[in-house]
């Protein structure tokens, strides 16, 4: 640096570096780069090599895996790279990647670090250390073993030690990977159930230096390869590894000992081996007696193993001059490795009997295939066995050889392959490996697959090996798009990006997430297809049902089981456990009570996320005793408690506060005995009951129970604990209004390096603002309303600005809620606002990984309080993280708590998909998107159909269901990662066969929904039948009554590959059991062309012969509140009769006969119970007087011993009286309840 000689290489250099020697391995910390003195030459950006010998380099690498450093913008300023951490080398080479387009190469370079010791041992693959303890075994708590080898095979042990009692430890290469085997149990016979492997890393065996540091504290382990360290906590029952006699690094000596794992011993070199303080290595040189040295060399060997990357999947070839023939034939052998499941390894031409043909190796769908090639229609090929998969990243050995009129194919240990020939074969032209050329003269290279991307070496062409040197120097041969002394390839799935259990798959430039089974979806599996509460899916148009909700979003809680009540005031969430039932207990004490723990199928974090997100939670506990008190009647000692969901005891009882030591009729002054705050401490031989309800979040769910006085005579008790019972989303409508420019909400930053997502919901008037931003010394997010009708988030990572837009079509500041996504992992960018089409951004290839941010998270404005929003917003979620917008407004200025207007809160307006649309002097419900309409979307739309009536809706383009969203923005579903498809219709017909509703699609595909006979002949059922997937009868265990009113909802859950179906036939009383039967398929349904109610007369010849004979039948009858998603059929058809989407056949009329069915059914069901009712009437009246009778006696008794209370203050006299009057009164409750529900029942009416 500053010095006036630079490298400047000739212009016929295509590919210039820069090497420098520090003559001895250094510790390198830091590189400087400067450009060449006093001209316009300067490097702005490289690489950097290094390498211990000059020979077979390696790259260094960010933290985050970015192999490109940043140079010099002009030829004097020095730019300093600190290295995020230090590489121990001699060589290090600079590699120009970009330079000023006006000038030339031109470097100058300088290197920062300090000398570097190290005691080192080769080890050949047949030899090892051994160090012999002291004493015949060592036992020890704490031990640390720190070591950094470099290996040429993918295989070997490096570290072994076992006990005679089953201990061992185990440190070795298998398949490329790091394994840490360690047991710690006392026998041998638990050794299976005490054994600990873990495994870390890949790839290495690249002849290059990795470190590894092993920390134990009894069961505590710390396991660290380079950088990267696992925790984890052995197994076994002990706490000590107890080892006897040795510890062997390097192999075990014995084949066969127990406890080995790999018999192979390991091949390279090892440096600065210590084991509990002990310097293995030094030892060993100075032949101290405790170390014994088994072929063992302290002078690291180093192979010259060159290898070659192919960097393009289109464009990479390597070409060699084919050599003499020989008697013995043709032979090509080499060595690959690669991550593509495609490409081409080997192509040339030879000559049979002047006949041109070609002899290709390849790998295809991962196996490797030899072909022999004449002409199209002439073929002959062999491949390895489906078991035998060639990329997943080691080196594999392949060689091509030619005997007579045999070629044969042999893969590593693999049996050979052979092709018989009709005739010997010669070579003609040059070898192409890799791929060919893409400008060709003749037709010397034919490659039917994409080129070869990855890393060869030891190639060799009828035994003589190829100098990659020779061909990097042009001397030999001919190549394009290759690195030569370096083998590029990495582990893209290590460290794995893809989140919530997704499986990792790569190529050799990118990586893939498979998110099937994970109920989470995206290019990293980081958005959860569900949604968050039952809130939001009554928002999003469902009903009551079993739901699965992901109260933390794309966090890292997974998703829970719940059942959504959606009642006309609140939509509960119901979470039931093991044992809701009733319990009966006996025979408990308090030193051995009975217990009980209740699992809800979900973990506790899941649960505590779910309390704290809900407004109000509850828990009903039942406790009737009898004779078994829940406190101890002299010192008020618990003798029965619950545990919350930390485990903790509670004595509180449903109703109290915690602390309070009481019941609910404490609070409500009605204990059968006024000395005691529970019923049940009255000790009683009669049965008594303190029943609850538990409301303190903080303490719910209840985690389990325990009783202790059920041991005396006639003593037991009866409880029953019910769900978790919550209500309310506190997030969604958690709202803070900005009304002045420069003010804003802070929140602190947050961790969002890799992955992160954030949602909201705004509404405004104002033309711009920045609805959030967060800054870092580089890097930055800042989504905001650039426009009245463009929202943009952008973004800088590291590889420069990023600007996301979507524009609408229509203005965003209608001061009408609109829904924001933006997202950025490793993979992609996306922003997304309310069902405009979602935009995206690929990541850059190699780009950078993290998102380094330092400030804190500006909401409503910026830091520099300029161009701040004016208006709601709501619901801000950032990973799964909910922000108090509402709570941090309270003491903020320029911005308050909540969000005016009718449409801001959960009240819910509008029903059925409606949208609430904020207007002056209040609101109205746009029921655009809804089957109902009315003021409120309540009412129902109706037609009557005739014969032959059908209508049709055509979509406007091939409909793809993973496009198909709903289209409330004011829902609370996240738009983008949810795939839920949902189809309802109510009908009544007399007619059978009828078809009720049929979906095709571009590519020949259908549902349909028919009411058949169900095989019996004696009643009918719905039917659900799909092409090439269903052929029959799926659901014909419902019989139907025909001339009642049926709803059917098909719901139609798709995620991922779309592997499963939920067909759902719900009843619209609410006292009818719901139906579930489920389908399952494989096939993505997609490109959706129309849906036809009714008579379907175009296209019969592609259905199948019963659901062609129900589409000819058509339906006759009335169809109401049709809904498919966001679209409604029906009302599209008697609105727009006009429109080319509607098309219309016979004669429609509509109609309220959906509600007049309901009448109907219920007057009918009505005048059946009338008729039972006269023909017992007389019972019935002398029933009515009976009953009268007896309660004016009770109501006489209670008078009485009220009196009596008053004048002789009996309480034992008082408290039967009281308790007979309190089950007189719940009898005849019972009564009038039981006459209710039998009346309520006589009037049901069933609905599919």
């Amino acid at each position: 640096i500053d010095f006036t000689t630079s490298l400047y290489p000739q212009l016929t250099d295509k590919s210039p570096w820069f090497q420098l020697d520090l003559r001895v391995r250094m510790e390198v910390t830091a590189v400087a780069t400067q450009g060449r003195y006093g001209s316009h030459d300067w490097v702005s950006a490289y690489m950097l090599l290094y390498s211990d010998t000059g020979r077979v380099w390696k790259q260094y690498r960010h933290e985050d895996s970015v192999g490109r450093l940043v140079g010099n913008s002009n030829s004097d300023t020095v730019v300093h790279h600190k290295l995020s951490q230090s590489i121990r080398t001699r060589f290090l080479r600079f590699v120009p990647v970009e330079w000023n387009s006006s000038g030339r190469v031109g470097l100058r370079v300088e290197a920062y670090g300090c000398a570097y010791k190290s005691y080192v041992a080769d080890f050949d693959g047949r030899s090892s250390l051994l160090y012999r303890f002291n004493q015949k075994s060592m036992s020890t708590v704490k031990d640390v073993i720190s070591l950094r080898f470099k290996s040429r095979q993918a295989e070997g042990v490096l570290l072994h030690g076992e006990g005679q009692r089953g201990d061992y430890i185990t440190l070795e290469l298998h398949r490329g990977r790091l394994a840490l085997h360690l047991n710690l149990d006392d026998t041998r016979v638990r050794a299976s159930s005490g054994r600990m492997v873990v495994t870390l890393g890949s790839l290495l065996d690249d002849q290059h230096w990795h470190s590894v540091l092993i920390e134990r504290f009894n069961k505590q382990v710390n396991f660290t390869l380079d950088r990267h360290t696992q925790h984890f906590r052995a197994k076994g029952d002990g706490d000590s590894l107890d080892v006897d006699y040795e510890l062997s690094f390097g192999g075990i000596p014995l084949p066969g000992k127990p406890g080995t794992f790999l018999r192979r011993n390991f091949h390279g070199c090892v440096e600065n081996l210590y084991y509990n303080g002990v310097n293995i290595i030094d030892l060993a040189k100075r032949r101290k007696p405790q170390i014994y040295s088994g072929n063992v060399t302290f002078s690291c060997s180093e192979p010259q193993l060159v290898a070659a990357t192919f960097l393009s999947s289109s464009s990479s070839f390597l070409s060699l001059p084919a050599p003499a023939p020989t008697l013995e034939g043709l032979s090509v052998r080499l060595q690959f490795r690669t991550w593509n499941p495609d490409g081409l390894l080997l192509s040339t031409r030879m000559v049979s009997e002047e006949e041109p043909c070609y002899l290709l190796l390849q790998i295809s769908s991962g196996r490797l295939r030899l072909t022999h090639h004449t002409s199209d229609l002439k073929t002959s090929e062999v491949s390895t066995g489906k078991s035998v998969i060639v990329n997943d990243g080691l080196w594999h050995l392949v060689s091509v050889s030619t005997r007579g009129l045999q070629v044969t194919m042999t893969l590593d240990n693999e049996p050979a392959s052979s092709i018989q020939l009709e005739d010997y074969l010669e070579p003609r032209d040059n070898y192409y490996f890799g791929g060919c050329p893409v400008a060709q003269n003749g037709s010397s290279c034919i490659n039917p697959t994409m080129a070869f991307q990855g890393c060869m070496r030891l190639i060799l062409i009828n035994n003589q090996p190829t100098d990659f040197m020779l061909v990097q120097q042009g001397v030999m041969g001919s190549w394009n798009q290759l690195q030569f002394d370096i083998c590029g390839i990495q582990d893209r799935c290590l460290p794995s990006f893809c989140e919530n259990g997704g499986r990792c798959t790569q190529t050799w430039s990118s990586f893939h997430c498979d998110c099937a089974g994970t109920g989470y979806s995206g290019a990293t599996c980081h958005n959860s297809v569900y949604e968050s509460s039952c809130e939001a899916y009554r928002l999003a148009g469902s009903s009551s049902g079993d739901f699965s909700i992901d109260p933390d979003g794309s966090g890292p809680l997974g998703p829970i089981q719940v059942y959504c009540n959606m009642t006309e005031s609140k939509v509960w969430t119901v979470v039931h456990h093991n044992s809701t039932s009733q319990a009966r207990v006996r025979g408990s004490t308090l030193e051995k009570p009975y217990n009980m723990h209740f699992d809800y199928g979900a973990s506790p974090e899941q649960l505590r996320m779910l309390v704290a997100q809900s407004e109000y939670c509850q828990q009903k506990i039942t406790y009737q005793c009898r004779k078994s008190r829940l406190f101890n009647t002299w010192d008020g000692a618990p003798l029965s408690w619950w545990l919350d969901r930390s485990g903790e005891r509670r004595t509180y009882w449903g109703g109290v506060l915690p602390g309070v030591q009481q019941c609910a009729c404490s609070l409500e002054e009605n204990c059968i005995d006024l000395n005691y705050f529970c019923n049940c401490d009255a000790d009683r031989d009669s049965w008594e009951n303190d029943t609850g309800f538990l409301s303190y979040k903080e303490d719910l769910p209840v985690s389990g129970i325990a009783i202790g006085d059920t041991s005396r005579l006639n003593s037991e008790a009866v409880y029953s604990v019910g769900p978790l019972e919550c209500s309310g989303d506190k997030s969604l409508w958690n709202a803070a209004s900005f009304y002045e420019e420069a003010s804003y909400l802070h929140f602190p930053a947050f961790q969002i390096e890799f992955s992160f997502d954030i949602s909201f919901y705004f509404k405004t008037g104002s033309p711009s603002g920045v609805f959030l931003e967060n800054l870092g010394l580089q890097d930055f997010i800042i989504v905001e309303l650039s426009s009245p009708s463009s929202v943009t988030f952008s973004f800088n990572a590291g590889d420069g600005p990023v600007v996301l837009a979507v524009k609408s079509p229509v203005p965003l500041n209608d001061r009408q809620w609109h829904w924001v996504r933006a997202e950025r992992n490793v993979k992609e960018a996306s922003l997304q606002v309310d069902q405009l089409p979602l935009r995206y951004l690929d990541a850059p290839a190699d780009g950078h990984l993290r998102l380094q941010l330092n400030s804190q998270l500006f909401v409503g404005g910026t830091a520099t309080r300029q161009r701040g929003f004016l208006g709601c917003i709501r619901a801000l979620d950032v990973n799964g993280v909910s922000f108090d917008l509402d709570e941090r407004a309270k003491m903020t200025p320029g911005v308050s708590s909540g969000c005016p207007g009718h449409c801001s809160s959960s009240a819910g307006f509008c029903h059925n998909r409606g949208k609430c649309i904020e207007k002056s002097s209040g609101y109205v419900c746009d029921c655009t998107h809804s089957a109902y309409g009315g003021p409120s979307c309540k009412e129902e739309v109706s037609v009557s159909f005739e014969k032959g009536s059908s209508v049709t809706y055509t979509f406007q383009e091939p409909f793809s269901v993973m496009q198909n969203r709903t289209a409330q923005v004011s829902s609370a579903s996240s738009v983008y990662s949810k795939s839920r498809d949902n189809m309802a219709l109510s009908f009544l017909t007399t007619q059978s066969p009828a078809m009720l509703l049929t979906i095709n699609t571009f590519s020949q595909q259908y549902v349909a929904i028919i009411l058949a006979r169900n095989g019996k002949g004696t009643s009918e059922s719905i039917w659900l039948l799909r092409k090439q997937l269903y052929h029959f009868n799926k659901c014909n265990n419902l019989p139907l009554i025909l001339s009642q009113n049926f709803m059917v909802t098909v719901v139609d859950a798709r995620q991922d590959k779309w592997d499963w179906s939920i067909i759902i036939f719900t009843p619209k009383t609410v006292d009818q059991d719901n139906k579930k039967y489920s389908l399952s398929y494989d096939t993505e349904f997609n490109s959706m062309r129309s849906l036809t109610l009714g008579k379907v007369t175009a296209g019969n010849d592609a259905l199948d012969e019963e659901v062609a004979q129900a589409g000819s039948k058509g339906f006759v009858g009335c169809f109401s509140s049709v809904q498919y998603n966001h679209i409604a059929p029906l009302k599209a058809a008697l609105l727009n009769r006009g429109s080319s989407l509607v098309s219309i056949r016979g004669h429609l009329l509509e109609s309220n006969c959906g509600a007049l069915a309901d009448l109907s059914t219920s007057k009918s069901r009505l005048d059946n119970k009338h008729h039972e009712d006269d023909t017992q009437r007389d019972s019935a009246v002398i029933g009515g007087v009976v009953t009268a009778v007896i309660f004016i006696t009770l109501c006489v008794v209670a008078v009485m011993a009220h009196f009596l209370y008053q004048h002789r203050q009996v309480r034992r006299t008082a408290s039967i009286q009281e308790k007979d009057h309190r089950h007189s009164l719940e009898a005849a409750y019972r009564a009038e309840l039981h006459l209710n529900n039998s009346m309520r029942d006589s009037m049901k009416e069933y609905y599919i």
